[in-house]
Parts: C-alpha cells; sequence; structure tokens
C-alpha cells in the first residue's frame, strides 16, 4: 500500500474526473467505489447512496476522488509533476488535460527543460508537465507552493516534513537567487524531498497570487497502528477547528488525513450494519482511534 497518497476534493464529478484521469495515464485503474450510507448523507448534506469516494491510479501512483459538494476550491497550492521521457508525451498530456481547462504556464522551452507547460484542467487539478532526460525516480509527484503569507517558508516546511516522517530526505535544494522575483534570502526555485520513501516537491511563489492551501487536496497517511496515529497528529495538527474524522491541517495549511489501514475494510464490509456502526463513530471522531473502530464494528 502506498504510504501516502492524495485525496482529490470534488463536487459531484469524482466518477467524472477518475474516468478522464485513467484514459490518459498509463498503468491506470479505478478501484473500490465508496457511497454515501444514511449517517454520512445525514452529516454532509450529500444524497443517500450518492458516491463518496472512488479509489484510483494513474501511472502506478494511487489516488482518491471524493464527492464532498462545493465546500472547497481545488487550487495551483498543490499541484502535481509528471515526469515525461518524450517529449511526445508532453505534448500528448497536454492536449487532453488542456481541453476545457486553463493555462497557467504557457507549454514550451524553459531553461529548466526543453519542453514544460502547467495546466489547470477542466476540473480544477494542475499539472506540471515536464520533459525529463533521465529516468524520473517517480513518475508523477506532488508538488507543495508556497506563496502570499507562506512564501519564503519552503524551506521551513520541507524540514519540518523531513523530521516528522520516517524514510525522510532532502535530496535537492536550491535556492532563489538575490534580487527581483523573490526578494527574499530564505526563499527556495525548488527542493525535492523523501517522505515515507514517495518523491514530494516545495517551492516558494513570489509575487501576488490570490490562492493558497485548502482542504480540496489532502494528503492521506496510511498508518497501521495507533501509536503511528498519535505520532502524526502530535506533530502534524495546528488548527484545532480543522481536527475532524481524521483530518487536520498544519501550521501551513496544508491538510491531511491520518487514517488506519483497516478503516477501509472496515467501511466496505458487506454487512451494512456492521459498516455503517463504523461510519457513525468514525464521523463522531477528531483523531481516529483504531479500537474504537473496531468496538463499532464488533458493535461493543
Amino acid at each position: 500500500m502506498q504510504k501516502i497518497s492524495p485525496c482529490l476534493w470534488f463536487d459531484t464529478q469524482a466518477e467524472e474526473a477518475v474516468k478522464l484521469y485513467t484514459s490518459i495515464f498509463k498503468n491506470s485503474k479505478v478501484g473500490e467505489t465508496s457511497r454515501y450510507d444514511a449517517e454520512a448523507a445525514k452529516v454532509s448534506g450529500q444524497p443517500e447512496g450518492s458516491v463518496l469516494t472512488v479509489e484510483f491510479e494513474i501511472e502506478g501512483h494511487a489516488f482518491t476522488a471524493l464527492n464532498g459538494g462545493p465546500i472547497f476550491k481545488l487550487t495551483p497550492a498543490i499541484s502535481f509533476f509528471v515526469n515525461c521521457e518524450k517529449i511526445e508525451e508532453v505534448d500528448a498530456l497536454w492536449e487532453k488535460l488542456s481541453d476545457g481547462g486553463k493555462t497557467l504556464m504557457e507549454l514550451g522551452k524553459y531553461p529548466y527543460s526543453e519542453k514544460y507547460g502547467w495546466v489547470q484542467d477542466k476540473f480544477g487539478v494542475t499539472w506540471q508537465l515536464m520533459h525529463v532526460t533521465e529516468k524520473p525516480k517517480q513518475k508523477i509527484v506532488p508538488c507543495f507552493l508556497f506563496v502570499g503569507k507562506n512564501f519564503g517558508k519552503a524551506d521551513e516546511a520541507l524540514k519540518f516534513y523531513v523530521s516528522t516522517f520516517p524514510d525522510a530526505n532532502v535530496d535537492s535544494l536550491q535556492k532563489a537567487p538575490p534580487g527581483p522575483p523573490y526578494n527574499n534570502p530564505d526563499a527556495v526555485m525548488h527542493a525535492a524531498i523523501t517522505l515515507r520513501g514517495q518523491s514530494f516537491s516545495i517551492m516558494d511563489g513570489p509575487g501576488e497570487h490570490a490562492f493558497t492551501f485548502t482542504e480540496a487536496i489532502s494528503l492521506i497517511v496510511n498508518c497501521e497502528t495507533q501509536e503511528e496515529i498519535d505520532g502524526y497528529w502530535k506533530k502534524l495538527s495546528a488548527v484545532k477547528e480543522s481536527e475532524q474524522c481524521g483530518w487536520l491541517k498544519d501550521k501551513y495549511g496544508v491538510s491531511w488525513q491520518i487514517v488506519p489501514t483497516i478503516l477501509g475494510k472496515l467501511l466496505a464490509d458487506k454487512d451494512k450494519e456492521k459498516a455503517g456502526r463504523v461510519m457513525k463513530a468514525m464521523l463522531e471522531m477528531k483523531k481516529l482511534d483504531i479500537k474504537k473502530l473496531q468496538e463499532a464494528y464488533e458493535g461493543k
């Protein structure tokens, strides 16, 4: 199981988005689909029986798409690098992902790549498509962009994340040059880090930007034990009001879901009464408690 996986929040378009992504990218598949039961529907306002989440993989990387209503909006604060070994692949992905979307950086030649472009697709997810000359360690890499009040904190943040997760390292770090447009000695042009064996990118974004991190893209951290859950919760959670159902927000505004691996199995049980009890118990929690979830499943 992938240790950290992105969760994409949509209004009602999760299935449509998954269909598009799995048709565009290679090594892709659609996994389990969960639906709103009575308890979840009552709390969320979503129709009972409608799609809650769709698990899927693209290029072998696990994602979850979630229908949560028009509460949160996707922004470029978290985007996804797609490392392409052939320029033709960049062009093909650009054509499909830009259809109905918006160009954030024009597709073309840049000092760091023969072919690069940044596009927001029609659902709001943003992709940085880049030609690379060497085989990439990871095909799709989540990227954090620190803007606004977070600008200049990328270096601090990457150190914080590396200290929080095991199997973590700063792989590369390129500081911004002095002067405009960064005008900040702490600013990071680009950094690559490893968290739990997976690659992430972090950058500072100079200038005015009308967006920041939102719950629309969260990162699911899969945990085997309560000790893991407790540890991540203690280190990451910085906004008490955002603690709900295993969700938390860190001091930079990035949202994380700290989830026991057993939860999916409990919620997917064919016995709807058992699964319903687990859902009800989860909805009443902030930090998830494995023992209490299992007790709810067993009817204790």
